[in-house]
């Protein structure tokens, strides 16, 4: 077969050929590139010279790189594009690559390589770029099982080869449950309360699906969130709620998506995974690793959000059953109260709603002024090229990034923006090729941004929310992040730093979208093209905090409940259900009504995040702290950007975080710059 996977592209910065790629091309070329990636190991391992950082650290670091390219074109596609084909395969794709990746690092020969240099380590005179690759090298391998018996890297060998099955299985259950439920309404009156916005979009989804003359609603956010809103007919917000709550969830047999069995055992195997290599649990494990070191930081952390959440939160509930009294709501709020009564009660007390802000926010002015953003913080340019990349489908487009004064090419950029069938949910960076050594060169990154927008309808563009306009700042701060990346090494390149870190580059974006000066960059009237008023500018920026304990508390909650599946011993759990219920009623201020948020939980279950949603609130903490910073000397002051982009952006992994975060801040992060900036904490700011 003459498969353009294994070939180098022949196009600009090696930008993959995504025309050429087919779905039967990635099986055998995963083969392939484990073959030559074996290939290329055993000539470090019968290399007779002693070794050395070059010869084992950076010949090891660039040995799976076909491999590496591969798999990270077919899970971007299987995440973007997803077919049922591309499913299957990746129930054959992944234990593939765990197998490789357990024959190499439980290879003891190779291993002795690697110890060899990393036991030399004070000796070298290593950069410390160069001296974190070879401890993440040297540490990979006593993490996964490289100091176990015969018998001890033979259940690990199998732990993780399951689990890279498992995992995949849990997010398409998760996607499969939700587009399996539909919502097609075909009385007017049931949409009242609606904005036309939304109406329109459900009558254009539902002429899509050959529902002429209905309306179609949907669990992908655009859908939901905003019927949840705005929709008067209360029993169909319960429907639709519940249906969004019950995603991975069917106890009654409603259909083949249930995924409590497999949270039981991948919980199960995690466990059994970390006592195997000597820690109490699979938190134990993760943390090891992370700026927070262990679960009793985490949770110290975490206690102390809920001790100021909890009370914002009951006050913010006490506050809308009030505000439902007064408006006539003669029963007791449930969960598909909430958004409803919520907007309607921040109308009142602030006179705007978000769909007030709609027709200001139309994508391409968005991504506009988003680029003259970054333009104005970091010197890029976003330069939209229609012919010169491939795309994975129609909707994407293809950027070249430069630096503005420079012109020195900086990157590849995608932007793929709204739903489709086989496209998982939420938003996400990913980097279809990380910054550095590639082919023999240090080479510029090739990144992507992926999200779920409203979709433009004949008659209208795709009009944003204020809410989407946060996720793309937030989205584009990962990219950005990447495409700044100036190192030597893809495996410290751009987001490959601490999980704990990793989110402080995208949340303190979303502070700029608050600013007056960024929002008249992303806003203008789709019809007049007229700015977003000022007295609009104000209702957003005095409705900034409104809610902020119970948005608070829900995230403080998801954190609290993943600590709890990955720090309890799995054998002690009963069932999904009672465990959830038990281990967030101290963060829960309604009962459950419908399925266990964990059977949905793809960010824990089957993303990278297990023992690690704690990381949003705790990068809040870093990114309040920053902005305070900016806010200081000047939103767009070069020497705060220049010393954020040197020494944070720049660098990567390329050392530990609260080193690069002291050296730009000139002291550790204050953790009350948070609560100060949601308005529930009155006290001076850190020297």
């Amino acid at each position: 077969m003459n498969n353009p996977l294994l070939s180098v592209s022949p196009l600009p910065n090696y930008a993959p050929q995504f025309d050429l790629y087919k779905e039967e091309h990635y099986l055998p070329a995963v083969e392939q590139g484990i073959k030559d990636a074996h290939k290329n190991i055993e000539a470090i391992k019968n290399n007779t010279d002693a070794p050395t950082f070059e010869n084992t650290i950076v010949a090891l670091e660039t040995a799976s790189e076909t491999l590496d390219n591969v798999t990270s074109l077919f899970y971007n596609q299987l995440s973007a594009n997803g077919t049922d084909t591309l499913q299957e395969l990746a129930e054959k794709i992944g234990p593939m690559n765990a197998a490789f990746s357990n024959d190499v690092l439980m290879d003891a020969k190779l291993f002795e390589h690697v110890k060899g240099v990393w036991e030399q380590r004070d000796h070298l005179d290593l950069t410390p770029e160069q001296s974190m690759v070879l401890d993440n090298a040297y540490q990979a391998f006593a993490r996964n099982g490289a100091l176990l018996d015969k018998k001890g890297q033979k259940r690990l060998r199998e732990i993780s080869e399951r689990l890279s099955v498992l995992g995949p299985q849990f997010a398409n259950n998760a996607t499969k449950s939700a587009e399996s439920f539909e919502m097609v309404l075909e009385n007017e009156e049931d949409l009242a309360g609606l904005p036309e916005s939304i109406k329109g979009m459900a009558k254009h989804m539902a002429d899509e699906k050959g529902y002429n003359g209905k309306w179609l609603f949907t669990l992908d956010f655009p859908s939901v969130i905003p019927f949840l809103q705005y929709a008067d007919n209360r029993d169909l917000r319960e429907k639709i709620w519940r249906g969004f709550a019950s995603r991975g969830y069917a106890p009654n047999g409603e259909h083949d998506y249930d995924n409590r069995a497999n949270i039981m055992e991948i919980v199960s195997l995690r466990d059994e995974r970390a006592k195997l290599l000597g820690f109490e649990t699979h938190a134990h494990y993760v943390l090891d690793r992370r700026m927070a070191e262990t679960p009793g930081n985490v949770m110290d952390f975490l206690n102390k959000m809920k001790a100021v959440y909890k009370p914002a939160a009951q006050k913010d509930l006490k506050d809308l059953q009030d505000f439902a009294k007064d408006f006539g709501f003669t029963e007791d709020l449930c969960p598909w109260d909430i958004a409803y009564f919520s907007e309607k009660l921040k109308h009142k007390l602030f006179d705007f709603s978000d769909e007030d802000l709609r027709p200001y926010f139309p994508l391409q002015q968005v991504l506009d002024g988003t680029f003259e953003h970054f333009s104005k913080l970091f010197g890029l340019s976003f330069v939209e090229v229609k012919d010169k990349y491939p795309v994975w489908h129609p909707d994407v487009k293809a950027y070249d990034v430069q630096e503005k004064e420079t012109g020195r090419f900086m990157g590849t950029f995608y932007a793929d923006f709204f739903p489709r069938k086989g496209k998982k949910q939420g938003a996400w960076m990913a980097p279809q090729r990380s910054q550095g050594l590639y082919n023999g060169h240090v080479e510029r990154p090739v990144i992507s941004i992926v999200c779920n927008f409203t979709k433009p309808t004949p008659d209208k563009p795709s009009l944003l929310t204020h809410n989407e306009v946060l996720t793309l700042f937030h989205e584009m701060g990962h990219a950005v992040h990447g495409l700044l990346s100036d190192v030597t090494y893809q495996s410290v390149a751009g987001t490959s730093v601490k999980w704990d870190f990793v989110e402080l580059p995208s949340q303190v974006q979303e502070n700029w979208c608050y600013e007056p000066e960024t929002l008249a960059m992303v806003s203008s009237h789709h019809e007049t093209g007229e700015a977003l008023p000022q007295e609009l500018v104000d209702k957003l920026v005095a409705a900034k905090n409104f809610m902020t304990g119970w948005g608070g508390l829900r995230q403080t909650n998801f954190g609290i409940m993943d600590m709890a599946w990955h720090s309890t011993d799995p054998a002690k759990i009963k069932s999904v259900e009672e465990f959830e219920d038990e281990v967030t009623k101290d963060t829960s201020l309604f009962p459950r009504y419908a399925g266990p948020a964990s059977c949905s939980f793809s960010h824990i279950f089957a993303g990278g995040y297990s023992a690690g949603y704690y990381s949003y609130k705790w990068a809040e903490v870093l990114d309040a702290d920053t902005f305070e910073y900016f806010k200081e000397k000047g939103l767009y002051n070069q020497d705060v950007a220049n010393s954020y982009k040197t020494n944070i952006l720049s660098k990567g992994g390329t050392e530990l975080p609260q080193v690069l975060y002291e050296r730009f801040r000139g002291r550790p992060a204050d953790e009350n710059a948070v609560l100060r900036r949601e308005g529930l904490l009155e006290e001076k700011k850190a020297a």
